[in-house]
């Protein structure tokens, strides 16, 4: 424990965790000063206002680093990969290590001994935030992981306090925002069995009774850049598809989540651009990569999803699969467009320069192929697959009817013959 005469820089949110953290800080850990840090990645202004109420009350000095653009490109580097964990986009862990980093460097310039963040021992989020800050000489604290805080703890203590902690919907639940995606867990959708109201959304619309609407997204060497012609900046297309697709509903994800020290746990999201993204990245790496990289890539991907959920960005097994992906992304350029309705999204038209196709050679309406192959040649390659198949199920039906012949005294029929 450090004896005191040190700043600690901490995550601060302005919510009820970061705020308890304040004093604790200094009564249990001995630090003279506590700094709050608030990173920029997309989320609503009145998170802001609270953040900056909170401090303002609780004489903090308090930073806001914006990070929104560095933040939406790595989103925009996840696409290229279809990055998903167990079947949603990835949001709240790409954000993290892009938080982690922005509060390390405030901590270093104001001179800092200490980083502090004030997640649990239970989630996921620690282990985002300390693989950036172990790499650095600060001391890394976790006060509600290493005091083992509750959240009836930390009501009871703010009132006894008399902390400014702005609850948020009665604290009824946990929520994280930022530009890629919206997370909401706790209160009754921990059990698995309830089915969430309505109103735990927020970004996406019920989409009951709306028009489809088509929206053609631009790629170059594989990252989007435009909507529907119009060349955008990162943030202002995720912004844009966010608005556009949550009100048709796209984006909504129910799911039981495994995370990584081993719970599982009942998540839902919202994540709209994220949704067309993924949905039309995917379909025009269908239409300009060849069948064995579009094979091999889907196990590149996954390894990448992978180090995205656990937030280690930087690892060098990420780097060198973001080499095989930007190799292939290289013709990964064109335009898809998808159609938003009833609370989804497919692509229906993709077109590349890049293509790997051929309109005559696929063509029923054509007698040959193409190159000089013609449909004949198919013949012999019919004759070929599936032979070792075949001959495999021939010896096993022979060898099971001379197991039949056999009458129990290990000899079959044929040799009681001889």
């Amino acid at each position: 424990m450090p004896d005191g005469n040190g700043t600690v820089a901490l995550a601060f949110s302005g919510g009820l965790d970061t705020t308890v953290c304040v004093p604790l800080l200094k009564e249990e850990y001995g630090y003279d000063e506590v700094i709050g840090v608030t990173v920029d990645v997309g989320q609503p202004d009145y998170e802001f206002d609270e953040a900056e109420e909170t401090a303002e009350a609780l004489g903090l000095d308090h930073y806001v680093v914006d990070a929104q653009a560095e933040f939406a490109d790595l989103c925009l580097t996840a696409v290229k990969a279809n990055a998903d964990y167990q079947g949603y986009p990835l949001g709240t862990a790409l954000a993290r290590p892009v938080i982690a980093e922005a509060i390390l460097e405030v901590a270093v310039e104001q001179g800092c001994d200490a980083v502090a963040h004030g997640c649990t021992g239970k989630g996921n989020d620690q282990l985002r935030f300390e693989a950036v800050w172990r790499d650095s000489d600060l001391e890394v604290i976790a006060p509600v992981r290493e005091l083992g805080l509750t959240r009836e703890w930390e009501n009871e203590y703010a009132e006894e306090k008399g902390l400014p902690v702005e609850g948020g919907d009665g604290g009824r639940y946990s929520i994280d925002t930022n530009l890629w995606s919206r997370s909401i867990e706790g209160s009754e959708l921990e059990d698995p069995s309830t089915i969430p109201e309505d109103d735990i959304y927020l970004w996406t619309e019920n989409p009951s009774g709306k028009d489809a609407e088509l929206v053609d997204i631009e790629f170059e060497e594989g990252e989007a850049v435009a909507v529907d012609g119009e060349d955008l900046g990162s943030v202002e297309l995720i912004e844009q598809l966010n608005e556009r697709a949550g009100a048709h509903g796209v984006g909504r994800t129910d799911m039981m989540e495994d995370r990584m020290l081993g719970l599982k746990v009942r998540e839902n999201y919202e994540h709209p651009a994220a949704t067309v993204l993924l949905t039309a990245h995917e379909a025009l790496e269908g239409l300009v990569l060849t069948a064995e990289e579009r094979e091999f890539k889907q196990q590149v991907d996954q390894q990448w999803s992978q180090k995205g959920y656990q937030g280690l960005i930087d690892a060098p097994l990420t780097g060198a699969l973001e080499a095989f992906i930007d190799e292939t992304n290289e013709r990964v350029t064109g335009t898809v467009t998808v159609k938003m309705e009833g609370g989804h999204c497919r692509a229906v038209s993709r077109e590349s320069d890049y293509a790997v196709y051929s309109e005559s050679a696929a063509s029923f309406n054509e007698e040959d192929v193409t190159g000089g192959i013609t449909q004949a040649d198919a013949t012999g390659v019919a004759k070929y697959h599936g032979f070792q198949s075949r001959l495999a199920n021939r010896v096993l039906e022979k060898a099971k009817k001379e197991e039949v012949a056999t009458d129990g005294s290990g000899i079959s029929a044929a040799e009681e013959e001889e």
